[in-house]
């Protein structure tokens, strides 16, 4: 990437960053891994990366293995830096220095790097309700990417301590201006098995929108 520009595929590729990937301490390389071949080339086509796609294993028994690529950029390393990522994020990690008009893009990448679109069915209604997680270990971040959302969407959501993360919540209508709002229109990188979640909940469960919205671009 020779140069660096805020575009919507950047922007994307900013969010998988935030969420997924790691800064190298020698201050040059970036590197993302993910279980999703979708992710690493959606990742290669918001960076315009032509390096190679390879694997590494994580854990003895059973052993994962996941998709890998590296970027070895020292401008780009600083500007991510500049704008609030570090080698140590998952723990330190706060305000994105995102531009508002690219937040869509950034926050769907958040999403399709370490959040779930799905429904859970209420304790008392028995009622199937549309819900939105977004997971980081930095409850400072999530604090600001709540703080972000209710300003641009008005609608708020709740974090709470799970077994090893936080998570961010949003549930029924809040998580229908959620989806509206990242899946707006264009040719946009996504992760379409994500995408197809939010449609098929969005007509199904309670909280969803229905009628032309709910169908997104289809």
């Amino acid at each position: 990437m020779k140069n660096i520009a805020w575009n919507r595929g950047f922007a994307y590729g900013i969010g998988l960053l935030t969420t997924d990937g790691n800064l190298s301490p020698d201050r040059r390389h970036i590197e993302f891994c993910s279980k999703d071949l979708e992710l690493i080339l959606n990742f290669k086509e918001a960076f315009k990366s032509k390096n190679k796609i390879g694997k590494k294993r994580r854990g003895r028994k059973p052993i994962i293995w996941y998709y890998r690529i590296q970027l070895g950029n020292v401008k780009l390393y600083n500007f991510l830096v500049s704008i609030g990522l570090s080698s140590r994020k998952s723990l330190l990690l706060g305000e994105v220095k995102v531009p508002e008009k690219f937040f869509p893009d950034f926050l769907r990448g958040v999403i399709d790097g370490d959040g779930s679109i799905d429904y859970f069915t209420h304790p008392e209604s028995k009622e199937k309700q549309f819900r939105i997680r977004i997971y980081s270990g930095s409850q400072q971040f999530l604090k600001w990417l709540n703080g972000m959302i209710s300003k641009l969407l008005k609608v708020e959501g709740n974090i709470r301590q799970a077994m090893r993360v936080y998570e961010l919540c949003y549930y029924k209508q809040a998580s229908s201006k959620v989806v509206l709002y990242i899946y707006d229109s264009g040719n946009i990188l996504m992760l379409k098995r994500k995408f197809e979640a939010a449609k098929l909940l969005m007509k199904n469960c309670e909280g969803g929108e229905t009628g032309t919205r709910a169908s997104l671009r289809s």
